[in-house]
């Protein structure tokens, strides 16, 4: 099991951050889905030098960027900004990207719910098909139904997955899933055979340990499933 931290949030030149999971013990970054940003060869050396790894990326789906948008031209754009990310992890060496298909903080459809999943899944083959050719895994990540109507719990995110590929897994991230599952444990176990990704944080956003959440249970019930 490696231990990355994504960086998309923080406001920082990339040389800051990775210095610092060096000195705090990670293995590994998660990198912004940014790859018009970062020259991997700059980034891969920095790395190396700080004995760390690329783990994956996260997609930033912001602005027109959504899978299943009803503009064809918007969507076709998207999936070059996925196909884009993919070949960035893999010039890295990373094994996988984490997707959130829909624009974050969007909550109104564009289509019927049956044109809106048509639309994603054709998407993702796209992008699923890249990611095979590259060897990066993809990981669809549900989040909670504050930031995205389409797609909020692990039972979706594995319909979605078993729609695209039987290579596609899912990621799952312990502060949505203690918002929308009933039981995250089985949710855990559920995702077993497709489990690529686990996002880490307590119920209140802070760092494992600062909040509510059972982080005992949730690292025992991974070791369980074998993640």
């Amino acid at each position: 099991m490696q231990v990355a931290m994504h960086n998309w949030m923080r406001a920082e030149p990339i040389e800051v951050t990775i210095a610092r999971l060096a000195k705090c013990g990670y293995d590994a970054i998660e990198i912004s889905g940014e790859p018009e940003r970062y020259d991997t060869k700059h980034v891969g050396k920095l790395l190396k030098d700080h004995k760390l790894t690329c783990w994956g990326s996260v997609t930033l789906m912001m602005g027109d960027r959504n899978l299943l948008t009803a503009n064809e031209a918007n969507r076709a754009m998207s999936v070059k900004y996925v196909k884009d990310t993919i070949t960035m992890v893999k010039e890295l060496g990373g094994q996988e990207i984490t997707i959130v298909p829909c624009t974050v903080g969007k909550l109104v459809a564009e289509g019927s719910p049956e044109d809106e999943w048509k639309w994603a899944v054709e998407s993702l083959k796209q992008c699923y098909a890249h990611g095979m050719k590259e060897g990066v895994k993809l990981a669809i990540e549900p989040l909670n139904r504050f930031e995205t109507y389409f797609v909020s719990r692990s039972d979706q995110a594995l319909l979605l997955a078993e729609a695209v590929g039987p290579e596609c897994g899912v990621c799952l991230d312990c502060f949505h899933m203690n918002i929308e599952e009933k039981d995250m444990f089985q949710s855990l176990r559920n995702a077993k055979d497709r489990l690529v990704d686990v996002h880490v944080a307590d119920n209140n956003r802070m760092a494992c340990g600062m909040g509510a959440l059972d982080w005992k249970k949730i690292i025992s019930t991974l070791k369980e499933i074998g993640y």
